[in-house]
């Protein structure tokens, strides 16, 4: 019992010792310091943000922000002159075949007209020999106007045949066609050698508005449909054939020593042109009054010869033997004609000095327009396009000169090639 009570003792003791302490620290209170700032007044309220650097030990490194808008300018730069470029060899692909489209139609009307040709004199001459046979043998009624009948048929269908033709002219379609091929076939070397040119410059819009430009008209002065579009082939004055675009002169400030014009070549340039105009479209457009005059006489005769020829066809064997005598004469008079005007290719001609005439007109504004390039280059190829060396050119144009000085035409042309 003791021991009990003993025990009791000691864990009481030993559990009032392990009672937490716990203190509370007071800590002193600091002095409250007032601290007044001035305000500083802010007179512009405009912020600018500066640009940005970078600093590396010290060094300073400025970026410019333009560096960035360079960059994209460029490349829409680069981009725009690829799409030039593309606008260009789209352009070209065009003109190749433009080529071969006037070439082929050149060929087919030149078929044409050797074809129908032939036809029509064929028929009008079979015609006429069927009605002399029939004005021979006037005593068999029945054979007569059988053969009456046929010459009659014949003759007619030569008229109309020998007028469709006189309405088309072939031959002239073929030189329009062969002019086309020709120009085409210049304008195609031309942008080639802008695209090699301009490589490394780049293309600009006004290079592919120039080409495209020449296109269209060389598709307007030689269309190829025959329906709609076809060129007069008889036109009330012969005017000159125009391929090229409009121009306009630029100002002569362009033209400078250093590209190789003076005013001696300035003179000697004046002097060709006036040459050009006083002679050589002068001499070319009475020539194409004359063949135009031909053509259209030509081209009225043929089909009259053979309505009269089938007319009179018609009455053979009606106790006159005039009738086959007009028949046989009017037709073989009729295939004569069809043949100088076809066979000799009248129309081709006329076609032709239509052509040479605007040569000369294109040489004429080429000269007269401000955008030339290095004149010695440019004396070089007008000498060669009329078929001159430069020292006949500069002997033409001092002739020129002192002619008109005298008061006197000169007698000679400027082009010793047509």
């Amino acid at each position: 019992m003791a021991s009990l009570q003993a025990s009791r003792f000691m864990l009481t003791t030993s559990c009032s010792s392990c009672t937490r302490t716990r203190s509370a620290v007071s800590l002193p209170k600091l002095p409250k310091f007032n601290v007044s700032i001035q305000q500083i007044p802010i007179k512009n309220r405009n912020f600018r943000v500066e640009e940005p650097s970078f600093r590396l030990d010290g060094f300073a490194e400025d970026f410019d922000l333009s560096l960035l808008e360079k960059q994209r300018q460029k490349k829409r730069g680069c981009d725009d002159q690829v799409l030039q470029r593309s606008r260009l060899m789209a352009v070209l692909e065009e003109v190749i075949d433009r080529v071969e489209m006037h070439k082929n139609s050149g060929e087919q009307r030149n078929n044409w007209n050797s074809l129908l040709l032939n036809s029509v004199n064929m028929i009008t001459l079979t015609a006429a020999l069927m009605a002399g046979i029939a004005s021979m043998n006037a005593s068999g009624v029945d054979s007569v106007s059988a053969v009456n009948i046929a010459s009659t048929v014949l003759l007619a269908s030569a008229t109309g045949l020998a007028a469709l033709m006189n309405k088309i002219q072939p031959s002239q379609l073929v030189e329009e066609q062969r002019n086309a091929t020709r120009l085409f076939k210049q304008l195609r070397n031309k942008i080639e050698m802008v695209l090699r040119e301009k490589s490394e410059d780049g293309i600009s819009e006004a290079d592919v508005k120039e080409a495209i430009k020449r296109v269209l008209c060389l598709d307007k002065a030689y269309p190829l449909p025959l329906v709609g579009t076809m060129l007069e082939k008889f036109p009330q004055e012969f005017k000159p054939a125009t391929w090229w675009p409009e121009t306009k002169p630029e100002s002569t400030h362009s033209r400078t020593e250093a590209n190789g014009w003076n005013s001696e070549l300035e003179v000697e340039m004046r002097e060709v042109v006036e040459v050009i105009k006083s002679r050589d479209a002068e001499e070319y457009d009475k020539l194409g009054n004359v063949a135009l005059k031909l053509n259209r006489v030509l081209a009225i005769s043929g089909p009259v010869l053979t309505g009269i020829a089938a007319v009179s066809s018609g009455f053979i064997g009606h106790g006159s033997g005039l009738a086959g005598v007009v028949a046989t004469t009017c037709a073989s008079l009729a295939a004569v004609v069809n043949t100088l005007e076809h066979g000799g290719q009248v129309g081709m001609v006329f076609e032709m000095y239509r052509n040479s005439a605007g040569f000369f007109s294109l040489l004429e504004d080429t000269i007269k327009t401000e955008r030339r390039e290095n004149g010695q280059v440019f004396e070089t190829k007008v000498a060669l396009k009329l078929g001159r060396s430069l020292s006949e050119l500069k002997d033409l144009a001092r002739r020129s000169s002192l002619s008109r000085l005298q008061g006197s035409a000169i007698d000679e042309c400027a082009s010793k090639l047509f």
